[in-house]
């Protein structure tokens, strides 16, 4: 997110970025890159986008670390809320449609993010989720100012049905080829997988075997 030196002052860290979800026949996977950046001045290279905020839901996030940051603590809660009330796990639309609540009624002062929120209820699903609330459902998206780049790779090689061991590499290479032409968007790529079975982060010598491919 490209900002003026008093909105980076106002809004601090940003995660310019690369995000990545794509949703496959047995679940879901998300990508992102690792750095932030504050202007010109990289702020971390080694700063996590992607978060699980219930077993079986993550969110990535692009924008302002401290916006997303909130809100991540503030759907944690949420989540184990709706355990406690209910006996179950909230379903990920269910999940969406509250951050797009949550979101909506902030339209005034918005939180500066976009937001990838998927995960594994009786089927594999993302939404995508914008700034002051709107939400699309979709089956490969990307987020970010390395997005146009991401979904270049994204739209040529992503078919409906793919394993999720298949969408993988298509997640790394997307996220790669973003972090060759995208200032904002660098380091490294973290990539996280939801299935039935539960989550898994890809460890960084699975990841560096991918980048070789």
């Amino acid at each position: 997110m490209n900002m003026n030196s008093s909105d980076e002052m106002k809004k601090g860290i940003q995660t310019g970025t690369t995000t990545v979800g794509l949703v496959g026949e047995d679940g879901v996977v998300f990508a992102a890159d690792k750095r932030a950046t504050m202007g010109y001045l990289i702020a971390s290279k080694d700063i996590d986008k992607i978060h699980l905020i219930d077993d079986h839901i993550a969110i990535t996030i692009a924008g302002s670390v401290g916006d997303a940051q909130m809100l991540i603590r503030w759907l944690r809660v949420e989540m184990m809320k709706y355990r406690h009330e209910n006996e179950k796990s909230i379903s990920v639309e269910a999940a969406a449609t509250l951050l797009a609540n949550i979101l909506s009624s902030n339209k005034y002062f918005p939180f500066w993010i976009q937001i990838i929120m998927g995960g594994y209820d009786i089927r594999p699903r993302i939404f995508s989720i914008d700034m002051v609330g709107g939400v699309t459902e979709e089956s490969k998206t990307s987020t970010g100012s390395g997005s146009p780049v991401a979904f270049g790779v994204i739209d040529t090689q992503y078919k409906k049905g793919m394993k999720v061991s298949e969408l993988i590499p298509i997640a790394a290479k997307s996220v790669m080829a973003a972090m060759g032409r995208d200032a904002a968007t660098g380091e490294f790529i973290d990539i996280v997988t939801i299935t039935k079975d539960g989550s898994r982060k890809l460890q960084k010598d699975e990841i560096e075997k991918l980048i070789k491919i």
